[in-house]
């Protein structure tokens, strides 16, 4: 069977080579979905010059289209970002708002493009706005054609108003560690059930 392929988004306002808490979790839920035999990419999209807008492509040098051929390519989006202000980053909404694109784009069935594919959720902070943050990505990626397994998102909130970050920890939180696993296991899951058995076109 051809291996699922997980793409990470991670939307830290941080570019690389800075350290993000951000890709520190991202790439411990990654971890565990090769474990489970999937290939993964992460792409820190602040490297990127992803215009604003909500078109597929912006023109003029965007470098959106070429993260939106490796989104299209994954069977499953893990979206990464930091808390700001008990928000999701800049960063984040960007990338929301760039995929409001994909509402009018179909397959040849009619069926959204995305639909079939899973959306996963991860989130850092020493603030709070993880739980309203995990809801108001995940209802953007449902409206856009993304599936979400049961308990698809993972986060760590830190002290409010604290110094210390997620990467700062001696080790993962083990209430972490298994939300992590969750995370991975029934995403992988639900997208190897709709590889297989795919939603039916509109009527």
């Amino acid at each position: 069977m051809t291996a699922l392929r997980v793409l990470a988004l991670n939307c830290t306002l941080k570019p690389s080579p800075g350290a993000s808490s951000t890709e520190l979790i991202a790439r411990q839920v990654l971890e565990l979905f090769e474990a489970d035999g999937a290939e993964t990419e992460l792409v820190r999209v602040v490297d990127h010059d992803v215009k604003p807008g909500v078109e597929a492509d912006m023109g003029d040098g965007d470098e959106w289209p070429a993260i939106r051929e490796k989104l299209l390519a994954a069977d499953i989006l893990l979206f990464a970002t930091p808390t700001w202000v008990g928000h999701p980053s800049s960063i984040a909404q960007r990338v929301i708002e760039r995929l409001d694109a994909e509402i009018s784009e179909t397959d040849a069935a009619g069926r959204p493009l995305l639909a079939g594919k899973v959306a996963a959720v991860a989130v850092v902070g020493n603030e709070d706005g993880a739980h309203a943050i995990v809801a108001d990505v995940l209802q953007a990626l449902v409206d856009v054609g993304f599936s979400v397994a049961s308990q698809a998102s993972t986060y760590w909130n830190g002290e409010a108003m604290g110094r210390v970050d997620y990467q700062d920890l001696p080790g993962t939180p083990e209430s972490v560690a298994t939300t992590n696993a969750a995370v991975a296991r029934h995403s992988a899951h639900l997208a190897r059930l709709l590889r297989d058995a795919p939603y039916p076109p509109p009527a």
